[in-house]
């Protein structure tokens, strides 16, 4: 705790952490903070004005990283057939079997890929694998017949966000050690995909901050000029 708090005092005389940057200084300023022993995540955190508890203000999506995101994904596929998903580079699949382990408490995996098919049966599971976050879901291109392209897609950084019960949306946009160029277009992408999810119902201000950090350093607010457009 004495480190993290060595180095979250090193990153607050770092820059003026009062101000709004517009998004390449925010990225500038997140490389100059003092570097943890190990790779740590970058995240884009977004505050939205919709209502949370209203479902017809939900907002979730997906969207590929064009840099990654740095992390090793592990894949399990909910298919007939395992071997061709294991082939594809899935890191588990089954279903049945592999049903029965995660009912024991089985979770050794990022994200679940189902077949149309598989999905009618893995639906039973759905009070375990929902409030993991892990269900698998068509909005999210997680419940396909085309399991090569879904692998592939999840492995190369595809990143999928959802809102919380707070109107709040984190996102793993890469690492420390990408370069800021990389983690700029990884940044944009991202929030022009939360943009772009703006339920149509919506009237009012959408996004009401943005906000980047890595895993042990203080948030850099970035400016509304950035993301007023949406």
């Amino acid at each position: 705790m004495e480190k993290h708090s060595k180095r979250y005092r090193s990153a607050l005389q770092a820059a003026d952490l009062s101000k709004d940057y517009p998004l390449k200084e925010a990225v500038e300023v997140l490389t100059k903070f003092p570097k943890a022993k190990f790779d740590e995540t970058v995240e884009l955190a977004v505050r939205l004005g919709v209502d949370p508890t209203s479902g017809e203000q939900m907002v979730r999506g997906t969207t590929p990283l064009p840099n990654g995101s740095g992390k090793k994904v592990r894949v399990l596929v909910f298919t007939d057939n395992p071997k061709a998903a294991i082939d594809a580079g899935a890191d588990h699949a089954g279903l049945q079997d592999v049903m029965a382990k995660i009912n024991e408490g089985w979770l050794d995996f990022d994200v679940a890929i189902a077949t149309t098919e598989a999905m009618k049966t893995v639906r039973t599971i759905a009070r375990v694998l929902g409030p993991k976050g892990l269900m698998p879901n068509p909005k999210s291109g997680t419940v396909t017949d085309d399991i090569v392209a879904g692998i592939k897609a999840v492995k190369a950084g595809r990143v999928e966000f959802k809102m919380d019960k707070t109107g709040n949306i984190g996102v793993g946009i890469g690492k420390r050690s990408f370069t800021a160029a990389q983690i700029l277009e990884n940044a944009l992408v991202v929030l022009d995909a939360v943009g772009k999810a703006k339920p149509a119902s919506f009237k009012g201000n959408y996004i009401k901050t943005v906000a980047l950090s890595s895993s042990h350093s203080p948030s850099v607010h970035v400016a509304s000029t950035e993301y007023s457009q949406y």
